[in-house]
């Protein structure tokens, strides 16, 4: 670590003296070279510096033969500029041949160091050097080198020839030299400076020459020292030569392989280490342990070429191997079945062998899917059933699972259509005959959920207090949903939506689950609204399954159910399915079903263009009652009907001056005079030809029709834009954008002009409906003025007063108002034209009652002619007393 920190720190200060465009020194070059590639890219990418423009990559190298290259530091071609089509398209893995990245990098470890032990078996020679210590009786050091004679000279000894000998015999020659010319004097023998040898790297080595290296260097330290092997070299036969024979073959993949070194040789100077050009090569890729590309020498078998793979993976599917292979300028295509003892293929250059995946279905297994707390596939064996796969309901199924609705499906012939199987979940776990059925291999159970709503699901399972185990099962479920989600038995995962709250705004309540399900009949979902294991999701790919097995030979196995079911739609028919079971499927009767009588719309015979109707006592099918039960068939039509006058929680409020006012349940046909009798009738305050009564279906037309009208003034404005565009009597853009905006933006309110007195005395008869308010204000005392006015305001109601009178106390009119279309919205909502003309002018005060509104509505001609306006602006002033008047309760 220290080592590596003080090369950064020189390299830091190589890269800021470059900057400032000095030239580095010849060691702070060397030290930076010495690090390894790959930290090398990392500090010139960090600094903004071209690696080439220091380590020289791109000069041609002068390196002589005797100079030792640094191993690793390959040249790298240049890669010239890739097209859209080269970029773009995916890649495949290319596999490469076996054991030359063994040469890549810098691998300093397989130098061979010179300090360590050297062994006995070592021959000594010219220019090793040799530590003598004598001990005993004198104690002296010496170090000798062997001569080119091959002798060594010890002072005060004769000299003695060593060279030729191993170091064990040299050990044993000077300690006996010494007990004999030296008394009571032993001597111990070690080497230090090792003698340098020249040898020769010669054939398909990365850089060949000539190369100065230690003693002790075998043949792998020669290849590495030449910097290795080429692209095309062999690995399988390099051999050493010595005196013009060959005196060692080495099988670096015996190396590799089975880690066997005893062919990699100590070298001897003016030994060659040649390395031949590749043999015949095989291709190896699929499902092995080492894909590669492999060199085999003559008359290696499949097994062994297997062996250099590193054998199977568990996956791999080995009865029938491709081989692809070069054949008289031609390619075919081999099938050999590699799980024999005896293979019956004999590899050649240029094949390819591939291993592929065995299938990925599973043999004697079921699957268990939907909403069950361990969803996956199951060992299956002979005489299994539901219940030895589903033991209890708390254990393995999840909370919202629905207990009376279950699906086997079962595959019926080899092309893998299937039939269904339905069983009651409850009665299956607790081993009922009828429900609990066989299993056969690759059958699938599936569970589904009692929601078809997510967000409802969601709700019901946060109310049940679920515990942190439960909570993962949950999750865990739905995970493997989504990871299965390509496979037909594997189901989809949907996105999260916001928390669906009530129109009061307070969060959705399992008590808000049942007035939602009639909404879910009549509102399509989208597909990210289902719950995971609803019925929608679930049954979506089975449905699909039966639609494309149909044929001439056998109807589309699908039965239809409508009406005042839980889940209406289209179901699979269930083997033996009767109504009972299809009703079941659907979720169960609404409580507004009608029992006594149900219809079966079927096609005759197989013929689609007759059809009969078939009537049943729906009760007794449902009890299993045989002779009303009646099995179903293909494409048959349930229809369940209504209760006839059902009607469900309808309710009217009554607000203001009543005696009892509040929210009432109403039956079907009752009027506003019944339902009055039920308040109490009014308070002593009361002003009945006040009374402001609303309805939900007149409100959503009136919201229409604004929206319709907002719509057309701006397009009748817009195509009257480029006229009149210098006039002196039209509004501002702004002033009409706004009002615009205001016409858009207004929420109707849903007025119904009564008379409440004629109501109260039976001269007048008003059936309620759904969502009606009566809103009873007190008594009124003043008058209101408002439009086209300099100040709108309201006035205390006297007698006599007449309209014009009313104008005057408020200012009077503006410019632009239209003073001959002056009307006057009466208290109970109607609206009348005062008498402002002829004999009878001076009646308009009699016009007059408390709570009454003047409009001034505005001259159409300050909007360009547009005669929508004189509409909009009436149903705006229309609105503002009405909502004004609600608001004052």
């Amino acid at each position: 670590m220290k080592v590596f920190t003080k090369l950064l720190s020189a390299f830091v200060l190589l890269f800021s003296i470059n900057a400032m465009a000095f030239t580095p020194t010849a060691s702070q070059l060397e030290q930076f070279k010495k690090l390894p590639k790959s930290q090398q890219e990392a500090l010139a990418k960090q600094y903004g510096v071209d690696l080439s423009t220091i380590t020289g990559s791109n000069q041609p190298s002068n390196q002589t033969q005797t100079d030792q290259p640094t191993i690793g530091e390959r040249e790298e071609p240049q890669q010239a500029e890739l097209s859209d089509d080269e970029r773009f398209n995916p890649k495949k893995d290319e596999l490469k041949p076996f054991g030359y990245s063994l040469f890549a990098g810098e691998p300093t470890t397989f130098m061979p160091n010179e300090s360590a032990a050297v062994p006995d078996t070592y021959l000594v020679g010219p220019g090793d050097q040799l530590n003598i210590n004598f001990y005993g009786k004198e104690s002296e050091s010496f170090d000798v080198t062997v001569d080119r004679e091959g002798r060594i000279s010890i002072p005060d000894l004769t000299p003695v020839q060593v060279a030729g000998l191993t170091f064990a015999e040299v050990k044993a020659l000077i300690n006996a030299k010494v007990e004999q010319e030296v008394i009571g004097v032993k001597a111990f023998v070690s080497l230090g400076q090792l003698r340098s040898m020249r040898i020769l790297v010669l054939g398909e080595a990365y850089k060949p020459g000539s190369y100065s290296v230690s003693s002790l260097t075998t043949v792998s330290h020669a290849l590495f020292v030449s910097g290795g092997v080429s692209d095309i070299a062999s690995l399988r036969n390099i051999q050493v030569k010595r005196a013009g024979k060959v005196v060692s073959n080495f099988d670096l993949y015996d190396l590799l392989i089975k880690g066997d070194s005893s062919k990699d040789i100590v070298l001897k100077p003016g030994d060659v280490v040649f390395v031949p050009s590749v043999g015949s090569q095989v291709t190896v890729e699929g499902l092995v342990k080492r894909p590669a590309i492999f060199e085999l020498k003559q008359g290696e078998t499949a097994k062994q070429l297997l062996n250099m793979a590193g054998g199977l993976k568990p996956e791999a599917y080995a009865k029938n191997v491709v081989v692809e292979r070069f054949n008289n300028q031609r390619k075919e295509i081999l099938s050999v079945d590699f799980s024999k003892s005896n293979i019956n293929y004999i590899p050649q250059d240029g094949d390819r062998v591939r291993f592929n995946s065995v299938s990925s279905q599973y043999q004697n297994s079921i699957s268990l899917i939907g909403a069950v707390a361990r969803p996956g596939n199951y060992q299956w064996y002979q005489g299994k059933r539901i219940s030895d796969v589903l033991k209890s309901v708390r254990g393995d199924l999840l909370p919202q699972a629905d207990l009376s609705y279950g699906l086997l499906i079962r595959e019926t012939n080899i092309n893998g259509d299937i039939e269904a199987h339905q069983f009651d979940v409850a009665q299956a776990i607790i081993k009922n005959a009828d429900n609990n059925l066989a299993l056969k291999a690759n059958d699938k159970i599936i569970i589904f959920s009692r929601f078809e709503e997510k967000e409802i699901e969601k709700t019901a399972l946060e109310n049940m207090a679920l515990s942190q185990e439960q909570h993962e099962q949950q999750l865990k479920a739905e995970q493997w949903h989504k990871f299965k989600q390509k496979e037909f038995e594997k189901y989809i995962g949907i996105n999260q939506k916001e928390e669906i709250t009530t129109e009061s705004g307070q969060a959705l309540t399992i008590a808000d689950i049942s007035k939602r399900k009639a909404n879910e009949q009549s509102q399509e979902l989208k597909a990210e609204d289902y719950a995971f294991f609803s019925r929608h999701n679930l049954l979506l790919p089975i449905i699909e399954k039966l639609k494309q097995q149909a044929s001439i030979a056998q109807a589309m196995q699908l039965v239809e159910i409508n009406g005042n079911v839980t889940y209406p739609g289209i179901y699979p028919l269930t083997v033996s399915g009767e109504v009972a079971d299809l009703v079941t499927a659907a979720g169960g009767l609404l409580e507004s079903a009608y029992t006594k009588q149900a219809e079966i719309t079927r096609i005759v015979l197989g013929d689609a263009s007759q059809v009969e109707h078939v009537r049943f006592d729906l009760e007794s099918a449902l009890k299993g009652e045989s002779q009303n039960n009646i099995t179903l068939r293909s494409k048959d039509s349930i229809n369940i009907f209504s209760i006839p006058n059902w009607q469900e929680n309808v309710k009217v409020q009554l607000k203001g001056e009543l005696k009892f006012p509040g929210t009432y349940t109403i039956r079907r046909g009752e009027t506003l005079t019944d339902l009055l009798k039920r308040a109490g009738g009014f308070s002593d305050f009361a002003e009945q030809n006040a009374a402001i009564f609303t309805r939900v279906s007149i409100k959503e037309q009136e919201q229409q029709q604004l929206a319709r009208l907002s719509t057309e003034l701006r397009r009748d404005i817009a195509s009257k834009s480029f006229q009149n565009s210098v006039s002196g009597n039209t509004l501002s853009y702004d002033e009409m954008d706004k009002l615009l905006n205001d016409l858009a933006s207004v929420e109707a309110v849903g007025r119904l002009v009564i008379d409440l007195p004629l109501i109260v005395n039976n001269q007048q008869n008003l059936v309620l409906q759904n969502g009606d308010t009566l809103y009873v204000p007190s008594k009124r005392d003043s008058i209101s003025i408002i439009g086209e006015v300099n100040y709108s305001t309201s006035h205390l109601y006297k007698a006599g007063v007449s309209v014009d009178d009313y104008i005057d106390l408020s200012g009077g009119l503006k410019e632009r108002a239209a003073e001959d279309r002056i009307y006057i919205i009466k208290a109970n909502g109607s609206v009348e034209i005062p008498n402002t003309g002829g004999w009878f002018a001076a009646n308009n005060a009699n016009q007059l009652e408390p709570g009454d509104t003047i409009v001034v509505p505005m001259d159409a001609g300050h909007m360009d002619k547009l005669t929508l306006w004189s509409t909009a602006t009436q149903i705006l002033y229309q609105l503002g007393v009405a909502v004004a008047a609600i608001g004052s309760l």
